[in-house]
C-alpha cells in the first residue's frame, strides 16, 4: 500500500504565483491603454492646430488653439513643470520638408505642428523596459497645407 503525501496549500502557492503575473500584465495593459489614449488627444490637439494654421498661419494664435482643445487625460494648457506640454510650429517649404518661418509661408506651403508630453509610468519595474527612466515621451505631428495666407480676414480675428 501506497501512501500519500498531503499537498495542501499547493493550489493557493500556484494562484499566488500565478496573480502576480497576470497583475503585471494587466497593469501593463492598463498602462499601454493610457498613453494610447494620451497620444490620441495629442494627435487630435495637433491635427485642430494644423488645420487652424492653413487658414490662419499664425504661430501665437496655432498654439493657443492647440492648447485650448482638451484638457483631458492630459491638459494641454500646462506650459512648465513636470506635467508640460510642448507645441512646436513651423512652416515647410512647399511639400518639402525644408522648415521656415510659420510668417513667411505662403499658400501651398505647409504648416507643421507637433504635440509632445512626457507620460508617468505608473507600472512596477517599467524601468526595465523605459532604459531606466519612468517617463515616455509621447509625441505627435501633423502637416497641413496653407490655403489662406490673408492674416486679416475674419478667420484670423
Amino acid at each position: 500500500m501506497k501512501t500519500q503525501r498531503p499537498e495542501r496549500g499547493q493550489s493557493l502557492v500556484e494562484f499566488s504565483i500565478s496573480l502576480v503575473v497576470i497583475l503585471f500584465l494587466l497593469a501593463g495593459a492598463m498602462e499601454f491603454g493610457l498613453a494610447l489614449f494620451q497620444y490620441i488627444q495629442l494627435r487630435d490637439a495637433a491635427q485642430e492646430g494644423a488645420v487652424y494654421g492653413s487658414i490662419c498661419p499664425i504661430e501665437s494664435k496655432i498654439v493657443a488653439r492647440v492648447r485650448a482643445h482638451s484638457t483631458s487625460p492630459v491638459n494641454l494648457s500646462v506650459t512648465s513643470g513636470p506635467d508640460a506640454v510642448n507645441v512646436i510650429v513651423q512652416g515647410r517649404e512647399g511639400t518639402s520638408n525644408t522648415s521656415k518661418q510659420i510668417s513667411a509661408v505662403k499658400v501651398g506651403d505647409g504648416v507643421y505642428v507637433e504635440v509632445s508630453y512626457n507620460h508617468k509610468v505608473f507600472m512596477p519595474f517599467a524601468t526595465l523596459f523605459t532604459g531606466g527612466s519612468n517617463t515616455i515621451t509621447i509625441r505627435a505631428s501633423v502637416t497641413n497645407t496653407v490655403i489662406n495666407n490673408d492674416k486679416t480676414k475674419a478667420s484670423c480675428q
